[in-house]
């Protein structure tokens, strides 16, 4: 099996898992809306980028046939109920019916903490309810259909592209103070390393079927330490050295002050940085259960976020593997 399509391959996550696989000897082909989001995987030689809709099924399916498997890494944080629902639940059920018509029998998907797809309403944001109809779409397919299905659960993922502790710490270096909605709010974070690894991990091992049901394996991708979200903008702080590793006084926003904070975020162009929704996903605990296996089923000892974190926040060791290679040799082409 060394033919694999990446769903979402452009991004944060998706890029470290374009490289595993490369590395591995796959072949990879990418899918995304714009050729130029991977320029930065074009140099690997074994990836192929196309330019497509994902979301138009007829497309997905030609682009699923010769392929051993596909890794779904495709999510949004923010978005209507009907975007939620396009993206998380819709494009999984567009996609099994791909994989049906290609007779692609193994599937990764990416889902997230805090989710079940046996009681997907009882979350209690938009974003975790509609991750677990996704995840329904995908059980339910893996009964009716020759289709070996990995899911994926990890808690918030760190890495030095990540759009949060580096995010946290470029605030610091703005605000001479933090408030912050959620603060008590827990986080078991993950390294991308290891979460790539893991769907490289979840390609190469087969997912036997049971008696009592279909070949689905579930598992939680977690770090070692658990954290508050005050402790994560402190430590973002601290280990990028901002005013002298102290960082800056966090303000603990009441629940009432942090939605009125979100949704003023929500009405700013561009992204929110925060949103109500995410303010919801945070009632639920972001670490591992126990319920299901962790990462450690797959052979990954995850790693500690502190050591990680700070060579990428104080830019000493940020770029990393093949795509840092490609960085730095770009970088000192340019310096020439």
């Amino acid at each position: 099996m060394k033919n694999v399509v990446v769903l979402g391959g452009a991004g944060f996550v998706g890029a470290h898992v374009c490289e595993k696989l490369v590395r591995q000897g796959y072949n990879v082909t990418l899918p995304t809306r714009r050729r130029s989001n991977a320029r930065h995987l074009q140099h690997l030689q074994s990836v192929t980028v196309l330019e497509m809709d994902v979301h138009d099924e007829h497309a997905l399916a030609g682009v699923l046939q010769g392929h051993d498997a596909v890794v779904n890494l495709i999510a949004i944080l923010h978005g209507s109920p009907a975007a939620f629902d396009k993206v998380h639940v819709v494009l999984p059920q567009k996609l099994v019916r791909a994989c049906q018509t290609q007779q692609v029998h193994r599937l990764v998907h990416i889902s997230a903490l805090g989710v079940s797809d046996t009681r997907p309403g009882a979350a209690p944001s938009e974003y975790l309810r509609s991750k677990g109809r996704g995840e329904e779409v995908l059980v339910r397919a893996a009964r009716e259909m020759p289709l070996e299905l990995t899911i994926l659960r990890p808690s918030v993922i760190f890495g030095a592209e990540d759009k949060f502790l580096n995010l946290f710490a470029r605030l610091q270096q703005v605000f001479p103070v933090m408030p912050l909605a959620g603060a008590q709010a827990r986080f078991q974070p993950v390294w991308v390393e290891d979460v790539a690894l893991a769907v490289v991990r979840s390609l190469e091992q087969r997912v036997p079927p049971t008696a009592a049901g279909p070949a689905v394996r579930v598992l939680e991708a977690c770090g070692p330490d658990v954290f508050t979200l005050k402790e994560l903008v402190q430590l973002s702080a601290q280990l990028s050295g901002i005013n002298q590793g102290r960082g800056r006084p966090v303000i603990a926003l009441p629940d009432w002050m942090g939605r009125l904070q979100a949704r003023l975020m929500e009405l700013a162009p561009g992204q929110p940085l925060m949103s109500r929704d995410n303010l919801d996903s945070m009632k639920v605990d972001n670490v591992a259960t126990g319920q299901v296996p962790g990462l450690q089923a797959l052979g990954i000892t995850p790693a500690a976020l502190a050591p990680i974190a700070r060579d990428y926040l104080t830019q000493r060791g940020s770029e990393q593997g093949l795509l840092g290679l490609r960085k730095r040799g770009h970088r000192d082409t340019s310096q020439a």
